[in-house]
């Protein structure tokens, strides 16, 4: 029987992406004693379990209230902050709106979309390979962070005071760009080296 992964998370909320634990009970019954659960830096769940039964588990995940995602090289689901300073101030709204937007889309390389709800930066954005801080009333986004192997970087600003409605459009411009630019297996940062972080702007922007 065929093996199928797929990826699972709570979403997020004031407080952090936080599991119930009914939702866990349900996740541990329903996949099978075969099947195996992941977890990964990205605050998704990857579970491997057989196809034929893929689309009833998945059916009653959802129902619980747990978000499915495509595993593998799409861009993952928003990696939030806990947002500390509250639903308003962190941009709570805002957040769950830009994570609707760009979770599960099909990329050359997995990409990994951080955010902040302020310059704490307690959800580490600037080690992932774009990544939206909030700064009161506008936010800055950044690109090209890399976490892994023995040349980590920071990710580098690349705009700063976006306002809220152009701060999708920007996100998802960039998404595009990687979708129609980027090589096989290219990793974002080694992207943004190559198409240069000007041009990225002029296009962008």
């Amino acid at each position: 029987m065929a093996v199928k992964k797929f990826a699972v998370t709570p979403g997020f909320e004031v407080g952090g992406t936080v599991f119930k634990p009914e939702q866990l009970a349900i996740l541990g019954r329903i996949v099978g004693d075969n099947a195996k659960i992941e977890l990964t830096t990205f605050k998704q769940l990857y579970v491997a379990m057989e196809e034929d039964r893929l689309e009833e588990v998945q059916d009653e995940l959802q129902k619980s209230g747990l978000q499915i995602h495509p595993s593998g090289y799409f861009t993952k689901s928003l990696i939030a902050c806990n947002f500390c300073k509250g639903a308003e101030d962190a941009g709570l709204d805002v957040a769950k709106a830009l994570d609707e937007m760009i979770a599960g889309h099909e990329v050359p390389s997995p990409l990994k979309i951080g955010y902040a709800g302020c310059a704490l930066g307690t959800s580490e954005p600037l080690l992932k390979d774009i990544a939206v801080v909030k700064m009161r009333d506008t936010f800055d986004i950044y690109i090209g962070g890399e976490a892994k192997g023995l040349k980590a970087k920071l990710a580098r600003l690349f705009i700063s005071g976006v306002k809220e409605e152009r701060l999708i459009p920007i996100v998802t411009g960039l998404i595009s760009i990687f979708q129609e630019h980027g090589k096989k297996k290219e990793k974002y940062s080694k992207f943004i080296e190559r198409i240069t972080v000007e041009a990225l702007r002029e296009t962008v922007s």
